[in-house]
């Protein structure tokens, strides 16, 4: 791939035009907002300025509303020798595409799965995609090609490809992406008119459960209408567990033995499917998750701590596998939890403890 057009230069679009400018591909930036495709030529994502003649891709990162109207235009116009989109659904576009008698021959549907909470071009970066999966949804039509242009791009951005199909990759993100943001979204909602004292008390549990929450509504109704049907079927289970739930707990609150037993027997039940269906969350580069320790360290809240904790376990030869931080409410404070292998614990507590940093036991 030598060439290609970027059109939409979000998040998503200018990220990706990123990766590609950084591997010496030329990259054509269009936008229906045209300030915003100058904004993300001057973050060094390309040139706004339209392409001569066909380019070997079009990349189409619009919102999954308007991609197939989009594709259709770019494919229409012969803008590209193949053409690809990065929405978050992909069969509707598919289905939207072949009932304009359109040749799907030179399309591929694909879908990077990252993204962050900022949207916009000032939030992109060109490693947004580097290890994390890539799919790409081809069917028997799709032009060899094509195929190995959407590999290219892939390799480009440093991302895996996984190949699926376009309505199993649906069901799959409504599982893993739509349905956790909506009920993350639910979990946050609680907070809004939430006591200020009670507010105040948050900790690490409720800002890992409601960090997605924070962004952009308008792009998750673009997204969420796309995919109603697989997240609907999804949170009717939740709800059936919801539902089930509460009655354990108000059986909890009987004074009847009988039923506080029925009571503890449902919340354990919910708990120990919770324990089983967390196990499967992939780990560390995709592979089984393994279980770390953690080294938690007190740290004050100033320039270059982290840096220096970083530094004292790497001179200690510990690699730090994820890292945690928890700030102390008030206070200019705050707790680092070092994740390791279980066996170096003992080695990075005595290199930590031998530079002067307190170890919370």
């Amino acid at each position: 791939m030598r060439t290609a057009l970027v059109i939409g230069t979000g998040l998503i679009g200018t990220s990706a035009a990123l990766a590609l400018t950084q591997r010496g591909v030329v990259v054509h930036l269009a936008d229906h907002d045209p300030e915003q495709a100058r904004t993300a030529a001057a973050l060094g994502a390309g040139t706004d300025e339209a392409p001569d003649g066909p380019v070997d891709l079009a990349l189409v990162a619009a919102p999954p509303a308007h991609v197939a109207d989009v594709l259709a235009d770019a494919m229409r116009r012969g803008v590209a020798r193949g053409y690809a989109d990065v929405a978050s659904v992909k069969g509707g576009p598919r289905r939207e595409l072949e009932a304009r008698g359109i040749d799907l021959a030179a399309y591929i549907g694909t879908h990077p799965m990252s993204g962050r909470e900022k949207s916009g071009p000032l939030a992109a970066t060109g490693d947004l995609f580097e290890g994390r999966p890539w799919v790409l949804t081809p069917t028997r039509e799709t032009d060899t090609e094509v195929l190995n242009l959407a590999l290219e791009l892939v390799s480009h951005c440093r991302a895996v490809p996984v190949v699926m199909d376009a309505d199993a990759h649906d069901r799959a993100v409504a599982l893993v992406s739509h349905m956790p943001h909506l009920v993350s979204s639910m979990v946050a909602a609680r907070l809004e008119h939430a006591e200020e004292a009670a507010v105040r008390l948050c900790g690490q549990g409720i800002r890992d459960v409601t960090r997605i929450a924070a962004s952009d509504p308008g792009m998750w109704i673009d997204i969420l209408s796309a995919n109603p049907g697989p997240v609907a079927d999804l949170l009717t289970d939740v709800a059936a567990d919801l539902e089930e739930t509460v009655r354990a707990l108000r059986a909890l609150q009987s004074s009847d033995e009988d039923k506080r037993r029925e009571g503890t027997t449902g919340i354990e039940d919910v708990l120990r499917r919770g324990n089983a269906g967390q196990v499967r969350v992939p780990g560390k580069h995709g592979s089984a998750p393994r279980a770390y320790e953690v080294v938690a360290v007190l740290i004050d809240d100033q320039p270059g701590q982290l840096a220096r904790i970083f530094a004292d376990a790497g001179a200690a030869g510990v690699n730090i596998e994820d890292v945690r931080i928890e700030h102390a409410t008030g206070q200019q404070a705050g707790l680092v939890q070092l994740m390791v292998e279980p066996k170096a614990v003992p080695v990075l507590t005595a290199a930590l403890r031998e530079r002067g940093w307190a170890i919370r036991q």
